[in-house]
This record gives C-alpha cells, structure tokens and sequence, in this order.
C-alpha cells in the first residue's frame, strides 16, 4: 500500500507560473477535457490575500497565493502529485497558515476505499504540518476519515481551530496504553505546532458535529449501525445549550440512500439560538427553524409550491447563513439578509449576460466579499468586493483557456411524455446554428436523485462545439421538483424515468431538430444506466450509445453496495421485484441494435468498475457492437485532463462513425 501522509505536500517545492493548458489550438476535445484553472479558491481572513489551488499537470495540483496588498502576481507555494489521490481544498486558518484537504481512493482487498487527510502550511510553502492524527502500528482499523473542519474561528484563540477525529482501537496485548475507543470526536488543533486537545470524546455511532458562529459545539448527529456494521435508516439530531456538555433530543430522521423524512437540522444561528433545518412541507422541501431548546416547536422559513428549496446560504468564516436557494428554470438565492440581497441584484444586474451571483468567500468581518459570476455561455469570473469602497475587482477566470469561444445557449423547455406528462429541461444549440435536422444527443443525468441546472456545462458545450444540439430532461425521478416528481426513485420506477428520456428524444425528431438517423444517447452514472436501458426498451430510437460509468445491473448493484456500510440503504433504494432484473441492462442486451462505447475508471466508489465491465462480456456473448475503454487509478469523475481528452476523443470518433 503506498503512502497516504501526503509527503507531496510536506516537502514545498517550487513552481513555475500557473499551469492552465497546454496549447491544443481548436481541438474541442482538448479545450473542454481539461481540467479548470481554478480547482478551488480562498479568501484570507483579512481579505488580502487570496490562495487558489490549479492543475500543474495531469494529475498533480499546484497551491498559489496571492497578496493582493503586494503586486497581487501569483506565487506559488507548493504542489501535490499523486494518481489516486488529490488536493481538494484548502481554507485560511490564519492570515499566514493554510489548511489543506486531501482526498484519496485506494484498494484494500480490491474494493476501493476512500481517505482523506488535512494538511498545515504556511501562506510562503514552509512548516507543514500533519493535522490528521497519526495512525498508530498497533491500530484495528485504517483511519479513513482524516478530519473535517468544524471551526475556522475560535473566540479568543489564535492558531486553533475545530476538526474531526476519527477514533480507532489499538491492540491492548501487552500495555496499559493502547486506545480503547473508537467513532468520530472533535479536538482543537494548533495549525502552527500540530498539538491537538480533546474537544469531544468519540462516540462511534457519530457521523458529524455542527458548532455555531463562535465555534462552540452546538450539534450532533448520529446514525446507530446495526448487525453487521451498516448503517441504520435512523439518524438522530441532537443539541445542547451554550456552554452545556448535556446533548439533548432535538429531531429523529428516517433516511435512504438518497432521501429522507423528518426535520433535518443543517446549521446554527447562535444568537436566536435555533437551528435551520430542511423538511418537507406540502410535497416540496422547506427551510424550517426550530429553537435549540427542550420541545421547541418548528417554524417554516421559506417554501414554494413548484421546486424544493435544497440549499442553504452560508458565508464568511462563521459560515453564516443568510439565505436560501432552489432552480426552477434558473437557480434563484433567496437573501435574508437584506444587504447582500442589495448587492447580488445589482451584481445580477450589471455584469454582462445577467449571470448567476455566488459569494463563496468573505473576510472575517465581511467588509470584502469574493463572488463567482457564472452563465450557461460564461464559465465564471471570480471577483473581490470591497463594501467600503463599493469596488468590484475581477481576479481570476475559471477556465481561461476558453476565453474567446463561441458557446452555446442553454434554453429551459419541456416536452410531453408519452402520458401526456410535461417534462422539464435544457436545450443547447450549436453556436450559430438554425435548429433544424441536427446530429443530436439526448444526456440524461446521474443520480437519480438530481438535476440538471442552467448554467455551464463543459460536456454540453463540448457537443455543442463539434456541431450536435443537446437536450438535458430532468425525467420523472430527478430531485428539485418535489416527491411526487421524484416518486419511488429511478431505479424501482426505471419504467417512468427511462420512458421519459426516450421521449426526450422522439420529441427532438418531432420539433424537426433532430435528424432521426443522427439521434444518440449519452449518459454519466444514472444517466449511463439510462442510456443502455433506452435500448432494452426502444432499440430503434437511439443510433449510438455512450456510457459513462454506468450501473448495468440492479442486483449487482445491491451486491457491491453490502460491501460498504451504507448497503442497506442502497439495498432498499433498489427494492425487491421484477423491475430489478427487467431494469438491467445487463440482463437484456438481446434487445440492443445501436453500438455502445463505455468508459469506466478502476478506482470508482460509486459505480463499482465490474459493472461495465461485465456488461462488456455480454453484449460482446450476444455478438452486439461494443467497446469499453477502462482508466487505470481513476475515479467516478474521471477528472484528470488527459483521461478526459481521451475519452472526448473516442465519444468524437465514434459518434463520427455511428452516425453517418
């Protein structure tokens, strides 16, 4: 087993300028399959300095800081190179010291596992420090969880923050000094010298705490575990008063893989002393408060009667929060905070194409804001926003390399399902093009239990740019449009989801935008799994068929899932009864008369690699058109540029050749 203390970043190297792209000239395959400039990005809590994380090569991610007090170029201060494993964030705890995520995947028995580690480093690249606990040689157990951030500021204490700890017992042959105890804690980490104090004992059915705006542990949550170690479908919320160490009662939730039912408490507003929590209300999810206090009564905040209110609005250090959000055919925050309603409406307003305003970052007193400005055509812009001064100051573009290009617009429409339903979704056109007997691809998404939104999509754009109109349903199954909208969840009614994506495409031939003989499928995940279902239930409709990570086996599914803990979540998401194996594209490739391209990587935690896999040997035993591409220590997002290059390259090549 390799490494996982992340001595890539231990040792500070020096960089070159920020790697954004190499030079591919107009090959969309190369513009659209790289990675984006800015992987991540941070504001200092004096808000004047900015760190951002880039790509310095394929699989390797590069720290930059930049003193916006200084001569605001940037300096790079170290990199991490790893192929299963990656930088995925870092925050400032100080003015000068950055602590940074790593997220990995490695296998243990061939069943790939997820870790993570937190890092320190300082803002000039020196005096790393492992915050991760060190695993000890007589531990029962791989630490997978290296910690969250819980606190960013702590009242009165410089240097300290609030993170997780994962507890693991240790052997107790032979000492007295072995660690007895085991589940998730909290301890106050010093980012300079790495020593840690216990804030919270473990509790091994914990899955997460919650502190409020000063940094005291307000919140936790458990989900008990039962015969066999899987999680239980019951996740207990739990509170205490200020200064208290006596958690009490506060909600009880019934939950699934991918849903859930009751009042699930997600944040702390300390001085009304209540927690924001989302629940539904007359179908749709609402934000509710309910008092931190013994039998506090719940009190809708905000809900609509046409989409799910599925986010919660949160800046700063403290990660206040003040506001909302939901998409119906565009993404709408919803302010509580009057100011900042002020603000991102007249920002809405003013910049060019009216994009979407995000604040993802604030200094600790939230006199300077940085906002990413994004659209369906723009990849986005971040921006600093001085209030003093009432200056906006754009810094850096997302995906720069893409400056220039023509995009297409994304359209919100719908179009009837074969029950006269009317489904939701996006159209995309190529840049320039009249609409009409267009090569087209119909892209459902994953999940199920999700949507697509408006707003830049770097796959869409892509068919966009080699000529193919794309249509995006959010079928019946999706997330956003409320439980009746969702209904059973797209696998147990696979029926109703995959007949509504195939109407997605008989609706594009009727409009007269899609050439019948150019109409192809594309899909990720869920979305790969209705791609190959589409042909077990109409193969005349669809001429090719990609695959991205796809599940092609219901019963396989709920197999790998016992693997991992939440198995019995996934196992009841899928259900029992004959849609299971009528559901499978695996188990009727008999049907299919399209070809079918697939691309999986080895290290998926999501989609387990056997799925394609196997779904390669039986259409090739059916004697039906296949080829499966498989990426060696990749994971579900095949993120890495190259594997994104390559794999846009033979979806290029094959739609050239399957739809001719």
């Amino acid at each position: 087993m390799r490494s996982i203390i992340a001595a890539g970043l231990l040792a500070s190297t020096t960089l070159a300028s920020p790697v954004y792209a190499q030079d591919e000239g107009d090959n969309p395959a190369a513009v659209f399959g790289m990675r984006a400039a800015i992987l991540d990005i941070s504001l200092s809590p004096s808000g004047n300095k900015i760190a951002y994380i880039a790509p310095a090569g394929p699989s390797t991610e590069a720290v930059y800081v930049i003193d916006l007090k200084g001569d605001a170029a940037p300096t790079p201060i170290t990199k991490y190179d790893d192929d299963s494993s990656q930088l995925s964030s870092c925050d400032w705890a100080t003015d000068s010291r950055l602590v940074c995520r790593i997220f990995g995947i490695l296998e243990d028995n061939s069943t790939p596992v997820s870790y993570s580690r937190m890092i320190a480093i300082g803002d000039d690249g020196k005096d790393a420090q492992l915050l991760t606990q060190r695993q000890s040689s007589s531990a029962l157990g791989f630490r997978q969880n290296g910690g969250g951030i819980v606190a960013l500021d702590l009242a009165g204490e410089e240097d300290k923050i609030l993170m997780t700890r994962q507890w693991v017992k240790e052997l107790t042959i032979n000492t007295r000094l072995a660690n007895d105890r085991e589940g998730l804690g909290v301890d106050e980490v010093d980012v300079v010298t790495g020593r840690r104090s216990k804030v919270e004992s473990p509790d091994a059915n914990a899955t997460a705490y919650i502190a409020d705006e000063a940094g005291e542990i307000r919140m936790k949550v458990r989900q008990p575990t039962e015969a066999g170690g899987m999680l239980s479908s019951r996740r207990l919320y739990y509170f205490r008063a200020p200064g208290s160490k006596s958690w009490k009662l506060l909600s009880k939730v019934e939950v699934d893989s991918q849903t859930y039912s009751g009042l699930l408490p997600v944040a702390v507003n300390s001085a009304e002393n209540i927690a924001y929590a989302f629940a539904n209300h007359n179908g749709f999810e609402g934000i509710y408060t309910i008092p931190l206090s013994e039998n506090g009564e719940p009190s809708l905040l905000l809900s609509r009667d046409d989409a799910d209110i599925d986010r919660l609005i949160r800046i700063g250090r403290s990660r206040r929060v003040v506001g909302a959000s939901y998409a119906t055919e565009k993404r709408q925050n919803i302010y509580f905070d009057a100011e900042l309603k002020k603000l991102a409406d007249g920002l809405h307003n003013a910049l060019p194409g009216k994009p979407l305003i995000n604040i993802v970052g604030a200094s600790s007193d939230e006199s300077k804001l940085m906002i990413i400005a994004s659209s369906d055509t723009d990849p986005g812009m971040t921006y600093l926003y001085d209030k003093a001064s009432r200056r906006l100051e754009p810094l850096l573009p997302l995906r720069n390399f893409m400056d220039g290009r023509a995009m297409g617009e994304m359209k919100p429409v719908s179009f009837p399902a074969s029950d006269g339903v009317e489904v939701p979704g996006y159209l995309t056109l190529p840049p320039g093009s009249d609409g009409k007997n267009l090569p087209t691809v119909v892209m459902p998404h994953g999940g199920p239990s999700a949507r697509d939104e408006w707003g830049f999509d770097w796959l869409v754009q892509f068919f966009t740019a080699r000529g193919y109109a794309v249509l995006q349903p959010n079928y019946r199954g999706s997330s956003g449009y409320g439980s009746d909208w969702f209904g059973k969840n797209g696998f147990q009614a696979w029926r109703t989801a995959i007949g509504d994506v195939n109407d997605a495409g008989r609706w594009m031939v009727s409009q007269g935008i899609a050439d019948p003989n150019k109409l192809a499928i594309v899909g990720w995940s869920y979305g790969g799994y209705a791609a190959l279902q589409s042909q077990a239930v109409d193969p005349d409709l669809y001429k090719a068929v990609v695959a991205i990570a796809p599940v092609t086996d219901l019963e396989q599914l709920r197999a790998e899932s016992l693997r991992y803990t939440s198995g019995r979540l996934v196992d009841a998401f899928i259900g029992d009864g004959p849609h299971v194996k009528a559901g499978s594209p695996r188990r009727n490739v008999d049907a299919f008369k399209a070809p079918v391209l697939m691309f999986h990587g080895d290290l998926d935690l999501n989609v387990d690699v056997n799925q394609s896999r196997r779904m390669e040997d039986s259409l090739q035993d059916a004697g039906k058109s296949v080829k499966y591409v498989e990426f060696e220590d990749v994971a579900h997002s095949l993120s890495e540029g190259k594997v994104r290059y390559e794999m846009l390259k033979e979806i290029d090549a094959f739609l050239t050749t399957s739809l001719k």
